[in-house]
């Protein structure tokens, strides 16, 4: 199902496709792509930017130079060969997925850039989440890292409190342990515009990442972050928050808390950012060390 473009500012809008089978999705994409860059060559108009918002159902997808081998079980899941940069990795329910239509050239932007402002976006919704939703008072943040690109998150043990510990925007420090992955990237570029993007896991069942070598790591844990906040899980039918919550709650034995975040509102947190970074209001950070 897909829901009606929203502005988001003057050069870029969002919309959402839920169920989402990934061949149609893709193909939509890149014939949008192959269409804003024919606009741009003929006739030299810039169109809007765009955020696909996308819920997809389950499927394992193999970047262009992606290698079997790291598929290590054969499910019922649908495999698709597909033309992003990177390996194997999974899309399902509960997953976040945001695909970048973004015109970098009109942008002023890198690559380099593009994948900067994606896993930093990530990093601060993710972060801003485990502060504010945390289960327990231990230091858990998000970082990316220069030789794999994704988001991880890293367990800080000798940080004494959290009112002492450094901010959250900044590197890891040295005693930090990597807990394993949170987000994932992928992206194509196409005569300077991009397409594909970043899944997030949010509230999915992780256990289809076990049949694969996630992005092409052997042993790669994968994270979500219901794990870590209090988080309410999507269901088909009407349970309220606090009924959700309180069940999370009595499951996994961990104190209650006074509020809690649902996947809607992660969306659209990570959506903000994004416009944000787009329109220029929020600048790089320092990058990681390699």
């Amino acid at each position: 199902m897909q829901n009606t473009a929203q502005p988001l500012n003057d050069m870029l809008v969002s919309k959402s496709l839920s169920a989402a089978d990934y061949v149609p999705t893709l193909d939509a994409m890149l014939s949008r792509t192959l269409a804003r860059i024919a606009l741009k060559k003929e006739q030299g108009l810039r169109t809007p930017d765009e955020l696909w918002i996308v819920d997809h159902n389950d499927v394992y997808t193999l970047g262009q130079a992606g290698k079997e081998e790291h598929i290590l079980q054969r499910t019922n899941t649908p495999i698709i060969k597909t033309d992003r940069g990177g390996q194997v990795t999974w899309h399902g329910h509960g997953q976040l997925v945001i695909y970048w239509l973004f015109d970098l050239d009109s942008l002023g932007w890198s690559v380099r850039n593009m994948v900067s402002h994606a896993e930093q976006a990530i990093e601060d919704v993710v972060n801003d989440c485990l502060k504010s939703h945390a289960f327990n008072s231990s230091l858990i943040s998000a970082h990316a890292r220069r030789d794999a690109p994704g988001v991880y998150l890293y367990s800080h043990l000798n940080t004494a409190s959290n009112d002492k510990a450094q901010p959250l925007t900044e590197l890891p420090t040295d005693d930090a342990i990597m807990l394993g992955k949170i987000a994932s990237l992928g992206f194509k570029i196409k005569h300077g515009f991009s397409y594909h993007g970043v899944a997030i896991n949010l509230d999915c069942d992780l256990s289809a990442f076990n049949a694969i070598n996630p992005c092409g790591y052997a042993g790669m844990q994968m994270l979500r972050l219901a794990d870590f906040v209090a988080m309410v899980e999507q269901t088909q039918d009407e349970q309220t928050v606090d009924e959700q919550l309180a069940a999370q709650v009595a499951e996994k034995s961990m104190p209650a808390m006074t509020n809690c975040l649902s996947y809607e509102q992660v969306t659209q947190k990570l959506i903000d950012n994004i416009a944000k970074r787009h329109a220029g209001h929020i600048q790089l950070r320092a990058l990681a060390p390699k």
